[in-house]
């Protein structure tokens, strides 16, 4: 039985091509340390991932084996040239005196826990995150919307929610707004406190946040992600299993450019990329009905072809939706007919269904 499974394995890993080699996974030495339950199928095997593989393989690879009707495989990942690259996080050296990096945990009262991110600030990402809690709420699902843009926390405000949460039996009850249950540290702290946080902080309250907030049962966790790809990027999928990511970016080629390295950088941890939300796209004239690209065009499309994932959208800049989404009431809501709110809810539809396709990260191996 265990050559059979073994057999079905690496027929599996061999239909996944690497661009590098032009050939099979198993065929290019790219597996190693290969172990198969003989009772269950589950494999368990090391992935040789160079830096100039595509990071999308290891995805790939995992889906091949379920694929074939075969449990999910456990795989360790490491860069046989030089230091490891392994899922969710890269262990230092124990000679550096540096603890491997935490295996995140899995929390099935959480739901799916989506990653809504950006490379760069001021594009949109907390309207796509509200935005999309709300139309998911609205269709029946238990959301939960986590802040955890620490030095710049919008959703209060665009919630329209400012009080502090209570506390009971030592967990911190989550506010709740439009059928979304809310956490940010913008309900914790004085509105004009900076945020002089270091690492160690936000990795902290991360944890609390996670673990100490009285979510219940949710069928989905959207966490709103501060730009770029700092430590509560790195903090969140050493935490807990992150089921995907949302990469928001603005038409504009610079904009592009940072979140392809936000994207990358879920790639290189192992979290699957959902797919791509091109926010103030264009500008509709409502008078003449002409199209002003202000910020460029393309951009979306262009990033999502170069990560071959989707285009999940493309939100028209609309008049009235800072003025709304400053006095706590997402588009959505205020103006569901609109041409943002229209697109808006289709993209939350597109989330879903991306999200119920892509295979749960595989357990990291220490």
């Amino acid at each position: 039985m265990t050559a059979s499974f073994d057999a079905r394995i690496r027929t599996a890993l061999d239909s996944v091509n690497n661009p590098r080699t032009g050939k099979g996974l198993a065929e290019s030495a790219m597996i190693a340390d290969f172990s198969v339950d003989a009772a269950t199928g589950e494999a368990t095997f090391t992935f040789l991932l160079r830096r100039d593989d595509p990071a999308t393989l290891v995805r790939q690879a995992r889906q091949a084996v379920t694929a074939a009707g075969l449990p999910q495989p456990k795989i360790k990942v490491v860069d046989p040239t030089g230091p490891p690259a392994t899922t969710h996080a890269a262990p230092q050296s124990a000679q550096a005196g540096v603890p491997p990096a935490p295996t995140p945990t899995a929390l099935p009262n959480l739901g799916r826990v989506l990653a809504i991110s950006s490379g760069k600030g001021g594009v949109g990402k907390s309207t796509v995150s509200v935005n999309v809690a709300v139309s998911l709420a609205a269709r029946g699902l238990r959301v939960g919307l986590m802040d955890a843009d620490f030095y710049g926390p919008n959703i209060p405000r665009m919630m329209g929610v400012y009080e502090r949460p209570m506390i009971d039996d030592g967990r911190i009850l989550p506010l709740e707004a439009h059928g979304v249950k809310l956490m940010s540290i913008g309900f914790l702290v004085d509105r004009d406190a900076p945020a002089i946080w270091r690492g160690p902080i936000i990795t902290k309250v991360l944890h609390q946040f996670l673990h100490d907030v009285a979510w219940g049962e949710l069928d989905y966790l959207l966490v709103d992600m501060p730009p770029g790809t700092g430590d509560a990027q790195l903090s969140l999928v050493q935490q807990v299993m992150v089921h995907g990511a949302v990469i928001v970016t603005t038409p504009q080629e610079m904009a592009v450019g940072d979140a392809l390295r936000g994207a990358k950088m879920f790639e290189k941890v192992n979290v699957p990329v959902l797919g791509v939300v091109e926010n103030m796209s264009g500008f509709i004239d409502p008078a003449t009905g002409v199209r002003h690209d202000l910020f460029g065009n393309g951009g979306g499309e262009r990033l999502a072809a170069e990560l071959h994932i989707p285009l999940l959208g493309q939100v028209p800049l609309q008049p009235g939706l800072v003025e709304a989404a400053d006095q706590g009431r997402p588009v959505v809501i205020d103006a569901p007919r609109s041409a943002a709110a229209v697109m808006l809810g289709e993209i939350a539809d597109r989330i879903v269904k991306a999200a119920g396709e892509a295979s749960v990260p595989a357990t990291v191996l220490e």
